[in-house]
């Protein structure tokens, strides 16, 4: 009988970790299908609490990295970092633009005001270039992934932003040499659901050998 119950136990055990492994997968392929990009327009006004900022971030840390370079570098703003970012995007663009459209002018200087986070997406380049620049691109992209992929579990919205103005930004953040900007996180909380936009058949995008 005690035999029977050590068997009926270990059953039990084993039962309970198939399911929690089945439901880990399908959970992580569900979290992949339900990434969106959320804008600035759509967020509240709920702030984003540090410890949630720091886990997304330790996300984007456990990228994929060749020759294991992370060359992923982030500048978390916030308050009026926030604020003066949005000053310099949107004073760069009419200064630079021969005919700067206003609509525009304001969407650059609200975006980051309209967040409850910004996180500048940089790439610090290995210094021997030990290997191609792209891999090291394809590894930053793969970090922010990774973000897109946490801030989606945890309910938070963001989007990847790559103005043609990130070329200035050595003139607002203190660039090391070989450290490009990449980008802008836009991250915020959000009321209602995002409606998923349809996409090509992944079977037209496949040639099985």
């Amino acid at each position: 009988m005690e035999f029977g119950l050590i068997v009926l136990d270990s059953y039990s055990r084993w039962e309970n970790t198939y399911f929690c492994f089945f439901k880990t997968k399908t959970m992580i392929f569900d979290i992949i299908k339900r990434r969106r990009s959320v804008f600035p327009a759509q967020y509240n006004d709920r702030p984003i609490a540090k410890a949630d900022i720091e886990k997304i971030l330790e996300a984007a840390n456990c990228a994929p990295t060749h020759k294991r370079t992370e060359p992923w570098r982030f500048k978390v703003l916030q308050g009026d970092s926030k604020e003066k970012l949005g000053l310099f995007l949107s004073g760069k663009y009419k200064e630079n633009d021969p005919s700067p459209k206003e609509f525009k002018y304001r969407k650059l200087q609200d975006n980051p005001n309209r967040s409850g986070a910004v996180i500048a997406i940089c790439m610090q380049r290995d210094p021997k270039e030990s290997l191609p620049e792209w891999e090291e691109l394809a590894s930053t992209a793969m970090a922010v992934q990774n973000m897109w992929l946490c801030c989606t579990e945890m309910g938070i919205g963001c989007y990847w932003s790559s103005p043609g103005l990130i070329k200035y930004m050595d003139e607002f953040f203190d660039l090391k040499k070989g450290e490009k900007c990449l980008g802008f996180f836009y991250m915020g909380h959000y009321d209602g659901e995002i409606e998923a936009v349809p996409r090509i058949p992944i079977s037209e995008k496949v040639v099985w050998l």
